[in-house]
């Protein structure tokens, strides 16, 4: 029996409709009656369900930020014995390498939500001759989402004056060569080496180079002999993240005849998380304690106080009934010492609004168990099941509305996906003493964009392609892929330069003279939509 394999290209599924035309688009997302509504209707209702799935991916992505961290901060006991006095010496020392956990737990849980979507869509794409054009489309509209508005947020968020530099200018450079490599490699497969189609060697070439990135950057940060750079590190502050003095609130009873201290600063409404704490190497894992009522009687005074607190004292039952409670708090403490009335009704819709996802997502096991372990792949699934979501909305809604799904793909697609990495980014420039991680995360998403986000959806159809057809992958719009790739590759040397410059001038890639940041902020921000426009013209066909 001969298998004959689907040759119809990527987007001509999607059909010629228009919201001003008559035709209509038969696709529905829950019920066919949806196609019985005017296709302007339509078309605003899935933007509305895909707005609302990106704060879901907001939501979901704080627990993974949590877990991360518990990840991270893991520390195992190591006995040495000195030599000259033959004692034993007990020392905690971390599981995870900083550089390494950087660029897998950080950059890779940011770029989640993006490699989903490219998965996603190359598992529906199996069979076809054709590589979709949703996940690429996504994955370059993230990597320029990542690279210019994400910095132009960070160089402004330091305070007036404030220098923020990158202290191991060495682990840089390593992940800004594989940065502009991985964008280089795309382009020899497109253009060069096998132009408009895409081989199995190519995929895995493509996907083993992030292997190579990996151990690039641990040498680096070890400076091995004769593979790291001979450049000499910063000063690098003890704790990465500069401790804070938490004030802290009683609430009463909670757990057992014991009172739980809530710190304020870790309000349990607040959708916001210390994403890069774990980079503090003394930082104390313990979040809260029980105090019993009696003790608590004798400090309970209106003026806050410090008190070391641990999680994980309380059972896991517990825990995880306090997560259902606090997805059902629509008001937090924090909310009800504002004295404007519209605030505080402005905070309840919002949390009203989170309520959906907020429960759903409270029935993943709580952070504190396994060291994060499960509550770090559970959240992985959600994030998963989110972006199946996101990529049958966008097929609608490119069938309702006519509009290119790869043009939809780089823009709003790629902006929404790419929310974790402005989070991380801007926590990091705020937080951190350094610039290393704000930038690093940037630079490793770009990377893993390419070698995980692209190279896996890659390898599943070029395998099932070969194994069943013989045949490559074809890529049904190789040119303006290469085209895209090139007006990033340009537009990216000078958002880079920019930054060598301040690091010559002012001392610093982030932060300075509030002008001069807003100066920088504007430019790569005119950056980025020299990038979307040229981008969006020649996938249009006008140039």
């Amino acid at each position: 029996m001969v298998v004959v394999p689907k040759q119809v290209a990527g987007n001509s599924m999607l059909g010629n409709s228009s919201i001003w035309g008559d035709e209509k688009c038969n696709s529905y997302l829950l019920f066919y009656g949806e196609t019985a509504l005017g296709n302007g209707l339509r078309a605003f209702l899935y933007f509305l369900g895909l707005a609302y799935c990106f704060i879901g991916l907001s939501a979901i992505t704080v627990r993974f930020f949590r877990s991360m961290e518990n990840v991270v901060k893991h520390s195992r006991t190591v006995v040495e014995v000195d030599p000259h006095t033959n004692t034993e010496i007990i020392k905690q020392e971390k599981v995870w390498n900083y550089a390494i956990a950087d660029i897998t737990l950080l950059a890779f849980g940011t770029s989640f939500p993006q490699i989903s979507l490219a998965t996603i869509d190359a598992i529906r794409n199996i069979g076809n001759l054709y590589a979709g054009g949703l996940g690429p489309g996504t994955l370059l509209g993230s990597a320029a989402f990542d690279l210019f508005p994400i910095h132009a947020v960070c160089v402004v968020v330091p305070k007036a004056g404030e220098l923020k530099k990158i202290s191991d200018i060495g682990v840089w450079l390593v992940e800004l060569f594989w940065s502009f490599w991985a964008y280089a490699w795309l382009y020899i497969i497109l253009e060069v080496w096998t132009p408009k189609v895409v081989t199995i060697w190519e995929a895995l070439l493509t996907v083993l180079m992030y292997g190579l990135l990996l151990i690039h950057a641990y040498a680096e940060d070890k400076r091995w002999p004769y593979i790291s750079l001979p450049l000499t590190r910063g000063e690098r502050p003890e704790d990465w993240v500069p401790a804070e003095v938490a004030s802290v609130s009683c609430e009463d009873d909670v757990y057992g005849g014991y009172t739980e201290i809530l710190a304020v600063e870790e309000d349990k409404n607040e959708e916001i998380v210390d994403i890069l704490s774990f980079h503090s190497e003394k930082r104390d894992d313990s979040i809260y304690r029980k105090v019993p009522a009696a003790e608590d009687s004798v400090e309970s005074s209106n003026r806050p106080f410090q008190k070391e607190i641990n999680l994980e004292d309380l059972h896991v039952l517990q825990l995880w009934k306090k997560q259902l409670v606090d997805a059902l708090t629509l008001e937090s403490p924090k909310s009800r010492k504002l004295n404007n009335a519209h605030l505080r009704v402005a905070r309840i819709l919002w949390q009203s609004l989170l309520a959906p996802w907020r429960l759903l997502f409270a029935f993943v096991p709580p952070y504190q168990i396994a060291h994060g372990w499960i509550s770090f792949i559970c959240s992985l699934l959600f994030i998963s099941g989110i972006a199946y979501i996101v990529t049958e909305l966008t097929d609608i809604i490119s069938c309702v509305t006519g509009i290119n799904a790869y043009l939809i793909a780089f823009t709003a697609l790629a902006a929404g996906t790419s929310w974790p990495d402005l989070v991380a980014s801007k926590i990091a420039a705020e937080r951190q003493l350094t610039a290393d991680s704000a930038i690093a995360n940037i630079t490793c998403s770009n990377s893993v964009n390419i070698y995980v986000g692209i190279g896996i959806p890659w390898l599943i159809n070029t395998a099932y392609n070969f194994i069943t057809y013989g045949e490559p992958l074809r890529i049904e719009n190789a040119e303006g892929l290469g085209f895209t790739l090139m007006v990033f590759f340009s537009t990216s040397v000078c958002c880079i330069s920019v930054l060598v410059v301040r690091r010559l001038i002012l001392g610093a890639e982030l932060g300075g003279p509030r002008f001069w940041a807003w100066v920088t902020s504007v430019f790569f921000m005119l950056l980025w939509l020299i990038f979307v426009v040229l981008s969006s013209l020649r996938v249009s066909g006008i140039i």
